[in-house]
C-alpha cells in the first residue's frame, strides 16, 4: 500500500512543503524512516534527529523552522494527532469472524444471542447470559450466568465476563482480561482468614475498552463501575466497589484500592497505586509510579508519594537534593564551633 504525500496531507489536514506526487511506502520513527516514508516530530527532545533523518517526509509543528531543504514537510497544528492519521490510512485490517456459532463453541439452550453474533471455537455462553446483536467472541473467551454483551462488543481471545456482570456496547475486552472476580475481602480472626462473600456485580459502561490481563474485581456488594468512554491499559486491577468515571485512563500496571472514586477524566499514569476509599477530581493527572492516600480535590498534575501538585512536588525534590550539602557545611560548622569553645585555633 502506497499513498502520494499530498493525499497524506489532505488525509491529516497539514500543509505540504515539497513534492505533493511522491509516493508514501508507510510510517516510521524519526532515526529508522527510509527514503520512502514519513515521519514526525511532536516532541522537542528528538530535535537532533531532524537533522540525520532519512525520511521521504516529516510531520512537523505548524510554525517549526527547519533547515533542511531535501526533505519534505506536512505541517500540523497538532503534529501528534496528524501522524496518528496517517497511521491509520497504513494500518491493516484486524481479523474478522464471520457470524454464526462455531461447532466447538459451548452456548447454552437458554442464552440469548442478538442477530450476527460472532462466537469461536472453545469459547463458552453459559445460561441466561445475553450476547447483543454484532457481538464478537472470539475463541476460548467465557461468558458466566447470567451476563451481559452489548451490541457490537468484541472479547478477544481468553477473555472473561463472570456471572452476573455487564459489559456494555462496543467495548473492547483484550486477550486474558477477567471482569468479575472476587474482591479481596478477607476477615481476620483468632482462626485465620475468612473469606468476605462478595455478592455485587461489574458493570462497565459503553464505549469502555480493557487491556490484556487487566482484572476488575466484583463489587462487595453493588457493582464496581467503569464509566462510559474509560480506557484502562495492559495488567491494570481494579478493586471492588471502585468507580471509574467516563473518559478517564490508566496506564499499565495502575492498581485502584476498594471503594475508590475517580470523577471523570482522570488520567493516570503507569505504576500509580490509590488507596481505599479516595476521592479524585475531575481534570486530575497523575504522573507515573504516584500514590494516592488522601483525596485529590483540585484538577491538575500531580506527582511523587503521597501526591502533591507538580509544583509543589518539584520544590521538595529540589530541596532534598540540597540537603547532602546542607548536612555537609552543618557539620563543618559544628567543628568549627567546638575547635573555638575548645580553645584550639
Amino acid at each position: 500500500m502506497a499513498f502520494r504525500l499530498d493525499q497524506l496531507a489532505d488525509l491529516c489536514g497539514a500543509r505540504l512543503e515539497g513534492d505533493g506526487s511522491a509516493l508514501v511506502a508507510g510510517p516510521a520513527t524519526l532515526d529508522q524512516a527510509g527514503p520512502d516514508e514519513v515521519s514526525f516530530l511532536a516532541n522537542p527532545r528528538y530535535s537532533p534527529l531532524l537533522s540525520s533523518t532519512r525520511a521521504l517526509a516529516v510531520v512537523v509543528g505548524a510554525d517549526l523552522a527547519v533547515e533542511r531543504r531535501d526533505i519534505c514537510l506536512l505541517r500540523a497544528a497538532d503534529p501528534n494527532r496528524a501522524f496518528s492519521r496517517i497511521v491509520a490510512a497504513f494500518a491493516s485490517e484486524r481479523p474478522a469472524v464471520a457470524p454464526g456459532v462455531h461447532p466447538r463453541a459451548h452456548v447454552a439452550a437458554d442464552a440469548v444471542l442478538g442477530a450476527d453474533v460472532a462466537i469461536g471455537p472453545n469459547a463458552t455462553v453459559e445460561s441466561g447470559a445475553v450476547v447483543g446483536a454484532g457481538a464478537v467472541l472470539w475463541g476460548g473467551c467465557y461468558v458466566g450466568p447470567g451476563a451481559r454483551i452489548g451490541a457490537g462488543s468484541v472479547l478477544w481471545p481468553g477473555a472473561t465476563v463472570l456471572d452476573g456482570c455487564v459489559v456494555g456496547e462496543r467495548c473492547v475486552l483484550h486477550p486474558g482480561c477477567v471482569i468479575g472476580a472476587d474482591g479481596f475481602g478477607f476477615e481476620p480472626t483468632p482462626r485465620g482468614w475468612i473469606k468476605i462473600p462478595q455478592c455485587g456485580t461489574v458493570v462497565l459502561e459503553d464505549d469502555v475498552e480493557i487491556g490484556a490481563n487487566t482484572t476488575v474485581d466484583r463489587a462487595r456488594f453493588g457493582a464496581t463501575r467503569i464509566g462510559r468512554g474509560a480506557k484502562l491499559d495492559n495488567l491494570v486491577h481494579i478493586a471492588h466497589n471502585v468507580e471509574i468515571g467516563p473518559d478517564s485512563v490508566m496506564a499499565a500496571q495502575a492498581g485502584v484500592a476498594g471503594s475508590a472514586r475517580l470523577a471523570r477524566g482522570v488520567v493516570v499514569g503507569g505504576q500509580v497505586g490509590i488507596g481505599g476509599h479516595v476521592k479524585i477530581a475531575s481534570g486530575v493527572r497523575l504522573a507515573g509510579q504516584s500514590g494516592v492516600y488522601g483525596d485529590l480535590d483540585e484538577p491538575g498534575d500531580y506527582i511523587d508519594s503521597p501526591a502533591r501538585p507538580k509544583r509543589e512536588a518539584l520544590r521538595r525534590m529540589a530541596a532534598a537534593s540540597r540537603a547532602e550539602e546542607l548536612a555537609r557545611r552543618v557539620r563543618a560548622l559544628e567543628a568549627r564551633l567546638a575547635a573555638l569553645e575548645g580553645g584550639r585555633p
